[in-house]
Formats: C-alpha cells, structure tokens, sequence
C-alpha cells in the first residue's frame, strides 16, 4: 500500500550525524561553488552549504536489491579504496567491491567549481548476474539538523528530482538517468531502506515527509545498462534556486567541471614552497588547511566532521565544524610555512573582524564570528599576537600590514595581562589554572607584543609588558614544578611540572596543594591530586622559548612524560594529553558519550619531534615525522586520535589506526607541515626568538612579586618589590609594621586597562608582613578589607 501524499512514521527516530573517520575532504578552489563534500566507508557523508560550518545532508549511498531476496547496502557491505585524481587536488574515485562478489560501484566525486553542486559521476558494474534494482538513497540534514526537514519527491522544469528544505535552505538531485521510481519517508518507519530492507523493492511511494527526521530513494536505471550515471546534488536559498544548480551543472557536463576543478587546485598546489624531500602527506597536508578555510569570511574550521556522530543525536550543532582561534591559528602558521601569503593575510584580518572589545576571541565560534561557547581561554588570546609575528619574520605580510595588525595585537595583549596568569581553561578546554602551555603563549605574546609597542613608539606599555612577562616567567617554577613526589622518586629525578596548577590552590603557593578535576569521568572519580596528573604541554616551554630544551627540570618532566603517557605502536611512540584522560572511546570500544578514556593524539608525536630538534637531535625528529605519517587513515587524513588497545573489529578499531573521533584534525596537518619545514631548515620554524634571547640566552630575572585579585599571593620572595594590580584607579593604603606607620601609594595607568603600584619592600626582611587596602578614586569609597603579603 501506499499514501501519494504525507508518509507515515512522523517525526521519524531521533537524528544522528555519520561516521567522523573520513577518507576524504573535498570543495572546488575556486570559491564559487560554497560546497563542501566529506566522504568515509566509500559514499558521500556531510555536505556543506553556503558555509563550512551548515550541514546539509547526513550521507548519501547506493542500495543493491535483486527484487526478490537480496538487499546490499553500500557503505556496509562493500570493501572500498579511494584514490585522487591527480596528486594535491582533493578530487576522489571510488571503488566499492561488493563482499559476495556480486557487484562493483565505481565513483567519480568532486564538487562544481562553478555552481553550489556535488557531483557524482556512477557506474554500477555486475558481476554474477545483471538485473539488479540499483536505489539512490539520501538522508537530508539541512542547516545542521536532522529533524524538521520536508522532502518530497517532484520535478524540475519537467526533469524528476528529489528535493528537501528547511529554515531558508533547498536541495534538489537530479541524475543523467531516468529515475524510475522514489518515495520520501521519515527515518526508521517509512524511508526508503525500511521498504528495500524488507521488501527487497519498493512497495511504497510516498510524495512527501513533513517536518522531520527524512529521506528520499530513487530507483535509478544503472543495473543492466552499465552507464555511468551523472548525479547532481545542487543547493540554493530557495528551491528554484538549488534546481536551477542541479540542472545547470548536469547539463554542463561531468568532464568540464572536472578538469576546472583539478587544473585550479594544482596551480594553487605548485606555486607553494615545497621540501627537498616531498611525502604524499604533505601534499595533502596543504590541502586540508586550505579547504578548511572559508572563502568568504576567512576562519579556519577544526575539521569539517562531528565526532563519535554516528553514535549520538544532532543537538550538538557544531560538531568540529567551527573556528577554534588556537586551532585557526596553529593552521595560519602552517600557511606560513608553506609560504602562502594571501591565506596568512586573510587569517589574520579574519581574527581581527572577530576579535572582541575587550581584545579575546571566543572559545569557538561560527564562521560569522559568534559565539558558540562561551569559555574563556587564555592561550587563544595570546597566539594571535605570535602569528602576527611569525607572518612578519618569515616575510609573508609587510611592516605596513603589522603597523594595521598592532591595534588587534595590542588589546589581545591588553587582555592577557588583565585576565592572566590564570585560565578558565586550558587548552584541552576543561580546566581553570596555570597550565604550561597556556604561561608559554601569554608569556611569549607578552614579550612579542613588548617589541612592536617599542616599534611603534608605545614605551609605556612596552615596559609594563616586559615586566608582566617577566614575572610571570620567573613563577612558572612556583606555580607548577613539584618537587618530592613518588613518581619522582620512582624515576629518580628531583621533580617535574604538572598538566595544571589548580586556582583555588593558588594563594598556597604550591600546586600539590590541590585536587585538580577530571572531566569526562562518571561522578565519583572526577578528581586527582594536581602532583599526580602530567601532560607533554610542558614542552611547549621550550618550543615558545621560555625554557632551553636539556634545562634538567624539562629533562626531568620527559622522563616522568614518557613514564605515564608514552604508547609504544608498530609505527612508533605517541602520547596521551595527560594521566586519566576520559575524552575517548570506553574501554570496550563504544563511542565517547560524555565520559570514556582517551587515546593517543598524533599531533602529540609531531609536538614531541619538535622538541627532539630544539635539542638538536634531528635525526631522532625525522623518526617522528615518520611515526606522525603512518597514523593517517586510508585517504592520508590525519586523525584527532588513535585507538591504543587491542582490536575490536566490529567497532573498526585496531591498534594505532584512527579511533572514532575527528578526522581530519586540521591542527594535526598544521603541526605536520610545521614539522616538515623545522626539519629541513634544522631548527623550530614557529619559535619566537624574541624569548629565546631574553629567557634561554639571557636568563632575564624579574624584581617584582605580582598581586592582583585572580592572584592573592600570600608570600613573596625576599628582594624584590611587590606590585599591585588593580582594574581602576586607586591607592594604595599600605604598612609593613601593622599599621603603626602608613604609606599612600597612588597607582599609574599602564595604557591597557591596569593600574599599578610598586611598594617598595625589596629592603624588608624575611617575615615581616605587609598590610594593604585601597582607596578606589573614582568611587571615592575604601576597599573595606584588608590584604596581606609575607616576605619570604
């Protein structure tokens, strides 16, 4: 039986996105086109359009029936390979071989280059018999949700078509071949697999499915003939306008738009700097970063794929399909390193459209620069200053463009020094605290930012950046070595530095005071001692130049680094973010759904041999660069994480292959290609030798102790004099002799939002407290507390 109108089955299951291990990324270069295309078990998955960051379809495969009593699903039950057309161009061919031998599908998959359309260009070849029913089968997805769709089966301009809309957005597909029969359905009642599962043909014929979770099917008339099939999937803001796409880009023809789209990717692919010795990776390395770069509005995605999708609903809108300003950054430093100028350009004023008032840039964020979440992170503030840098050093922008890049720079830097040391999170976007790598990016864009204020003749808030930095520098070791531990003295080394120093801790002076929180891990074990808990950021000292490399104390943390978190794989080693990780799959393999345990990330090991070359140890960094390359999954896609236990077949998992998080990770390919240049210039291309010379070379002290309201020091060391820092006008009401007699300091304004005064104690001796308040002169009211500081 069948409805001509509505079907059954409203609203559908509950949407879920597709797999995250992808083989395959792809959009034209030439910008037009606004489409992107994702590929994983041999058929499309996500498209994107009118940007990178709005889905609009979940996947798109073929079914193979006989009509009597065989069903075979493409993406389940063939084998598949994919390949590219030409080398560096992100143009695919696919062969899926069907398991019992029956039948092959051989694909052609690129996108228009001159119209919002995916192309597939089909042929189905039989094996063991030819009268097969082949069924086009299409799950629309559109603006980033699985339900509320309508998809109803008509025609364009008399052409039959498959069609769906939803909030502003249309899809219309057309094929080369007659479409002999189609339907629309909701999910798991009434689409198209439902009927073919069951009845080995379709039975039902549905016109249109409302407001839900949908799909279409369409037989197509490919079983005996043995064409190909030209299918054109176009977009538009309305459907007239996405079948005018479809129809324009199927009567153009397959081969014209293939050959626009293979000879503009290459010629942007040659013009680029290349290494003596060129592996495929890093040819598509380049790719990843540029077809994760939007064309109108230039962000940087983290990756066009939602992880562990298949295994959850689409309430998360973003997947990884947003701007991560560290992210976006890592990526810009690698266009650096491939030397394409217009895409550093274009990063950096993208950064500064999206930069906030108050000089930070969100968590993450659509590619119209609004927010998506709404964490603070502090690192994300800081590498935009260092890429500016990185752009001007390497001669990719010119000193007329850092002198209209200095405004960006100097309210990120404005920021960090009135929001640092401190982070609401660290870069692994779950903990407050001083963090290694976070200190390492304030610190270095606080002494990057120094040198251009001095440039452009901003003394002032030169200095107070010299010295902020300066302090904090001089605390890395107070804030988050430890010293004394039981891993320590396993190991045999004196101590190590910590993943995070907790802030609630901070006062205490000492980061084995306090319990830092584990996400992702059930109630009940969702703390550990901040001592216990290491993480290989702490080389990030020494990559931003803060510590040397065979510094004892980094010696130390490696050893304890490789003692926790070091997996020997066939291909070489890799590393956990830290101790207790639960941002991965479950021990038995399941998907990560809020808690699991993490895995290993392969841009760890690209980290990892970019400290083997600050130590001079090159050869030891090409093994790495070797070891990074083997972890790309079939396509040569860089993975977020591989899985780091025993095989579990039918989950796809197998020891060191991808796991079922991001892949691509865009940052992944950026550490990639950094890595590639550092090794053939035989030094760390991306580190800022402004703190190289003012903390390794010159070993530069501080002679100031810092308070300010996120950092109540309780004591500070004895010599030195005690600044306070303060968001207003005041002064400072202070005595070293409880009260008896009395200073006023009044404070200065460093041109950034802070106001300071230096008490001077350098002279006082150990144990003598300092008592201080303040007068707030704008209100004209006192602070109504009083606050102290111990000297050492």
């Amino acid at each position: 039986m069948s409805n001509p109108e509505n079907a059954p089955g409203w609203p559908g299951i509950v949407p879920r996105w597709t797999s995250s291990a992808k083989c395959g990324v792809g959009t034209a270069f030439t910008g037009v086109s606004a489409t992107w295309f994702t590929i994983s078990h041999g058929i499309l998955n996500e498209i994107y359009y009118p940007r990178m960051d709005q889905a609009m379809i979940r996947d798109m495969e073929f079914i193979v029936t006989d009509g009597a009593d065989y069903f075979s699903e493409e993406k389940r039950d063939t084998e598949h390979s994919v390949k590219l057309m030409a080398p560096g161009v992100p143009a695919y061919i696919l062969v899926n071989k069907c398991t019992s031998g029956r039948y092959r599908i051989e694909k052609k998959l690129i996108a228009d280059p001159r119209r919002p359309v995916m192309l597939q260009k089909v042929k189905f070849i039989p094996i063991k018999k030819s009268d097969y029913h082949i069924y086009v089968l299409l799950a629309p997805h559109i603006a980033n949700r699985g339900g509320g769709n309508t998809a109803w089966v008509g025609d364009i301009k008399g052409e039959p078509a498959l069609m769906a809309t939803h909030r502003g957005f249309s899809l219309a597909m057309v094929s080369s071949v007659p479409m002999k029969l189609a339907s629309a359905g909701y999910v798991g009642y009434s689409d198209g697999w439902q009927d073919l599962k069951a009845n080995k043909k379709l039975t039902n014929f549905y016109k249109c499915a409302k407001n839900g979770n949908v799909a279409l099917v369409a037989e197509l008339d490919l079983g005996s003939s043995g064409n190909a099939a030209i299918l054109s999937l176009g977009f538009g803001g309305t459907m007239d306008e996405a079948g005018h796409h479809a129809l324009v880009s199927l009567k153009s023809g397959f081969e014209e738009s293939q050959e626009i789209y293979i000879r503009s990717w290459s010629g942007w692919s040659n013009n680029l700097w290349s290494p003596k010795l060129r592996a495929s990776l890093y040819d598509i390395s380049k790719v990843v970063l540029k077809e994760h770069t939007g064309v109108n509005m230039h962000g940087i995605i983290a990756s066009l794929s939602i992880p562990w999708g298949f295994s959850k609903g689409d309430d998360d809108l973003g997947g990884y399909h947003l701007v991560w300003p560290r992210d976006m950054v890592e990526a810009a430093g690698a266009f650096v390193a491939i030397g394409a100028k217009d895409e550093v350009r274009q990063a950096l004023l993208y950064l500064e459209a999206t930069q906030e008032a108050d000089g930070h840039w969100p968590q993450n964020m659509w590619m119209d620069g609004k927010a998506y979440w709404n964490g603070i992170q502090m690192d994300e503030s800081a590498l935009p200053i260092l890429l500016v840098d990185l752009a001007f050093r390497k001669g990719i922008i010119s000193n007329r463009d850092v002198q209209s890049f200095w405004p960006m720079m100097k309210r990120a830097a404005g920021f960090v020094v009135r929001n640092g040391p401190v982070s609401q999170e660290d870069r692994w976007e779950e903990d407050p605290g001083y963090t290694p790598f976070t200190l390492a990016s304030e610190i270095a864009a606080l002494v990057v930012a120094a040198e251009y204020a001095k440039k452009f003749n901003e003394k002032r808030i030169a200095d107070y950046l010299l010295e902020t930095a300066d302090i904090w520098n001089s605390n890395i070791e107070r804030w988050i070595y430890v010293c004394e531990t039981t891993l320590a003295q396993q190991l045999g080394i004196d101590g190590y530095y910590v993943r995070i120093s907790p802030i609630d801790i901070a006062e205490a002076g000492s980061p084995k005071d306090g319990f830092v929180p584990i996400k992702n891990k059930p109630p009940g074990s969702s703390s550990m001692k901040a001592t216990y808990i290491l993480s290989p950021d702490a080389l990030a000292l020494v990559r931003l130049g803060l510590r040397d490399g065979r510094d004892v104390r980094i010696q130390n943390t490696v050893r304890a680094i490789d003692k926790l978190l070091r997996t020997e794989t066939p291909a070489g080693p890799s590393w956990h973010r830290y101790n207790d990780d639960g941002y991965g799959e479950h021990e038995d393999g399941s998907a990560f759904d809020g808690t699991g345990i993490g895995r290993l990330w392969p841009l760890l090991t690209g980290e990892r041999a970019h400290f083997e070359l600050s130590c001079g140890r090159v050869s030891e960094a090409k093994k790495l660069l070797k070891t990074m390359e083997s972890f790309a999954g079939e396509g040569g896609l860089l993975p977020e994480q591989i899985w780091d236990s025993h095989d579990i077949p039918e989950r796809e998992l197998f020891f060191w292959k991808p796991s079922g998080s991001a892949m691509p990770l865009v940052w992944a390919h950026a550490e990639y290609i950094k890595l590639v240049r550092s090794i053939e210039e035989k030094k760390v291309f991306d580190r800022p030798p402004q703190t190289v010379k003012r903390y390794v070379k010159e070993k530069h002290p501080s002679n100031y102790a810092s308070w300010r309201f996120n950092h109540k020091i309780k004591t500070m060391p004895k010599g030195l004099k005690l600044r306070i820092e303060v968001l207003a006008p005041a002064i400072i009401h202070w005595s070293a002799d409880d009260w008896k007699t009395v200073t006023d300091t009044p404070t200065r304004d460093t041109g950034l939002g802070l106001h300071t005064a230096d008490l001077d104690v350098a002279g006082l001796n150990p144990d003598t407290k300092i008592l201080f308040t303040y007068y707030w002169r704008d209100s004209q009211r006192w602070e109504g507390n009083d606050f102290s500081v111990i000297i050492e």
